[in-house]
Order: C-alpha cells, then structure tokens, then sequence
C-alpha cells in the first residue's frame, strides 16, 4: 500500500513539475504578446502627438496671420482652436449597431412566423 502512495506521489510531483514548466513557457509568451502591444501602444501614441503638434503649430501660426491682418474674431478663434467632434467611437457605435442589427435578422427573422418556437419543436422530438 505505502509503495502505491509513494509512486502516486512521484507521479503528482512529475505532473506538477510538468505543469509549472508548461506554465512558465506559456507566461513568457504572454509576456512578449504584451511587451508588443505595449511597445505599438507607445508608437501610437508617439505619432499622435506629433501630429498633434503640427496641426497646432499650424493653427497658431494661421492665427498670427490672421490678428496682423485684423480678420481675428472670438467667433474664427473659437472655431480654429476647438477640436473636431467626430472621432473613432461614434462611428464604432454605429457599425457595431448595424453588425447587430443584421445578426438579430440572421437569426430571428427566418424564425418570426414559425408557429412552434424551437424549443417546443426539441421537446416534442
């Protein structure tokens, strides 16, 4: 009996030792997955705000034009420093409204005049 103990035991030892190998290797490529998107994270951000910087560069620079001038208003001022208000959520709204909205007709529009619901027809099988 004690030698059945003593094998099971060198057997669950080996089987953990196996796991915690499996999972140290699957961490690790846990790890560079997230070491890239972090790293394109950065880049993204990187680019956005030198974009950002030009755009800016720019419309200070079209605002000095325009107080030489004596065309600058509050009004042109307001419109040329305030952000645009469309982005990428919104438009990620309506698609994903539009994705629904033909999975809900794949799916519940063939059924709609059926007399019997699926269920009752499973359970009549």
């Amino acid at each position: 009996m004690n030698k059945d103990l003593v094998k099971k035991e060198e057997e669950l030892e080996q089987t953990l030792a196996r796991q915690v190998e499996l999972f140290k290797a699957e961490s690790g490529d846990w790890l560079k997955i997230g070491g890239v998107v972090l790293v394109g994270g950065l880049i993204t951000l990187f680019i956005i705000k030198s974009r950002n910087k030009r755009k800016d560069k720019k419309t200070e620079e079209a605002m000095a034009v325009l107080a030489r001038e004596g065309l600058l208003t509050r009004e042109i001022e307001k419109k040329l420093t305030e952000g645009s208000r469309s982005g990428f959520w919104p438009s990620m709204g309506q698609r994903l409204l539009i994705l629904g909205l033909a999975f809900a007709k794949e799916k519940f529009l063939p059924n709609l005049f059926d007399t019997q619901p699926d269920d009752a027809k499973e359970q009549s099988q």
